[in-house]
């Protein structure tokens, strides 16, 4: 298959790309430095033909609505069009479980880009998973008035590899609508996910546990963004994913 990645240089997007040429198939990366601007669709014309499906793993790093809902929303507007007009006939794209129990934020321009894609006329697939386990190193990065904490959440974070690698069966397979959500081995504290990563990388400083704030983390709270009984579970453990780091 030819297979084009939107967003193949990123970190899922990587893992993507390599499994993909791992079981032969043909990949076109879709990023800025690939000479592709999916915001204004520059790079887009051409690039598409001869792809049997686009796999979307775009990210942008934002708390605000409408960064979000700018970026998903624009780069899928533009992806759909140059798919339609290439004639791709299968558009799947990454999503979050769980993301209408918080509609605000980065989760604003996920529900938007989905509601793009299965209105759209290109064959679909929707993927929803659960956070990874490198979230705990991203929410201990953020820091909040200059200082490392730890939010509170009930999280069951699954591994970015295994991620890709279902994302590449589900192109082989082609368009299933909304799919199965894909979730982590295990339900975890997202705090104590946290203060682990943190003494991994040899932080010993204190680590404040704060709640996230908003409806993100009432939907963390509440475990609205774990997967349901039905959902397929990733193999990978949050301990096994820290011991397997540079520096644990």
């Amino acid at each position: 298959m030819r297979l084009a990645i939107a967003g193949g240089t990123g970190m899922t997007g990587e893992h993507v790309a390599a499994i993909a040429r791992g079981r032969g198939h043909d990949v076109v990366v879709l990023s800025r430095r690939t000479g592709v601007e999916l915001l204004s669709g520059a790079g887009l014309a051409g690039a598409l033909d001869g792809i049997d499906a686009v796999i979307d793993v775009t990210n942008v790093v934002t708390a605000k609505p409408d960064v979000s809902v700018m970026f998903f929303a624009g780069a899928t507007r533009n992806l759909l069009a140059a798919e339609r007009a290439a004639g791709v006939p299968h558009h799947l794209v990454l999503t979050i479980v769980g993301a209408e129990a918080a509609p605000d934020g980065y989760y604003a321009g996920k529900l938007a880009q989905e509601r793009l894609v299965a209105g759209g006329v290109v064959p679909w697939t929707i993927l929803r998973t659960t956070q990874f386990h490198e979230y705990a190193a991203m929410m201990f990065h953020r820091t909040h008035a200059g200082a490392h904490v730890a939010s509170t959440g009930r999280i069951q974070p699954v591994a970015v590899r295994e991620v890709a690698e279902h994302l590449v069966d589900l192109a082989e397979r082609g368009p299933a609508g909304r799919t199965t959500d894909l979730g982590g081995p295990r339900e975890e504290s997202l705090a104590d996910m946290v203060h682990r990563y943190a003494h991994a990388i040899g932080y010993r400083a204190p680590l404040p546990v704060v709640n996230t704030p908003g409806t993100l983390g009432r939907a963390f709270r509440s475990g609205a963004l774990l997967p349901g009984a039905d959902a397929l579970r990733g193999t990978q453990t949050f301990t096994e994913w820290l011991d397997a780091l540079p520096d644990a």
